[in-house]
């Protein structure tokens, strides 16, 4: 059984930055795609980043359009975690943020096997 414990959120202030981890354990899913959703009160869980594997070594990475420039998503597959990098954060980025993994690409919210349990995101005005 797949299990997916997020790490790194808090309070931030606008314009600050952010790190969050996500450590899978249960079996290596280095040929997973692993991503982050996010979830604001009152609001429906939305697609923020996924990282999928291509073949090989090759990975790519795609980003919601309200966070591409500011957050950057990545991986250790030799520690079976996936990272989310947040920059310039907004106000609007406050939510509890999950991370997911699945066989297909995570950009389909239908295609998550596995989610974390979140980890909240506070980002003061």
């Amino acid at each position: 059984q797949v299990q997916l414990v997020e790490s790194g959120g808090g309070l931030v202030q606008a314009g600050g930055s952010l790190r969050l981890s996500c450590a899978a354990s249960g079996r290596t899913l280095s040929r997973d795609s692993m991503g982050w959703f996010r979830q604001a009160p009152g609001k429906e869980r939305e697609f923020v980043a996924a990282l999928s594997w291509g073949g090989g070594s090759t990975y790519y990475a795609d980003y919601a359009d309200s966070v591409k420039g500011r957050f950057t998503i990545s991986r250790d597959n030799a520690k079976n975690t996936v990272y989310l990098q947040m920059n310039s954060l907004k106000p609007e980025d406050t939510a509890v943020y999950y991370c997911a993994a699945g066989s297909g690409s995570v950009v389909r919210r239908v295609a998550v096997d596995y989610w974390g349990q979140g980890t909240q995101v506070t980002v003061s005005s």
